[in-house]
């Protein structure tokens, strides 16, 4: 399975932006997508995660009320919708898929996509 994380960029505090992971390869192993995030100098966190069927979803309660992923599984792409961002939005965000719900326990993901980066500014 191959990952391809897009839709980073520069934004202003409370702007809008999408991301994108579409996937690639033997998407048939792909049940579970989910996103994390690092920002310079930080662990990872994790983001969000939901199935191709919507159900189970989840996000980290930094995010949930402003951050909503959706998919299309036709074109085997998850999306992460980011509203009302903050400079603490600011990281590269990578997703990664499983084979199985994970949510946000890192080693049920087997594959990662290589990171896009959001910065937002103040």
């Amino acid at each position: 399975v191959q990952l391809q994380a897009s839709g980073g960029g520069l934004v202003h505090t409370g702007d809008s932006l999408r991301l994108s992971c579409a996937a690639s390869g033997r998407t048939s192993e792909v049940y579970t997508i989910a996103w994390f995030r690092q920002a310079p100098g930080k662990e990872r966190e994790f983001v969000a995660a939901r199935t191709w069927t919507d159900l189970p979803f989840l996000y980290a309660d930094s995010v949930k009320d402003r951050f909503t992923m959706s998919g299309d599984s036709a074109k085997n792409t998850m999306y992460l919708r980011m509203s009302s961002v903050e400079p603490e939005d600011t990281a590269v965000y990578y997703c990664a898929s499983g084979s199985r719900w994970s949510g946000s326990y890192v080693p049920g993901y087997e594959y990662w996509g290589q990171g896009t980066l959001v910065t937002v500014s103040s």
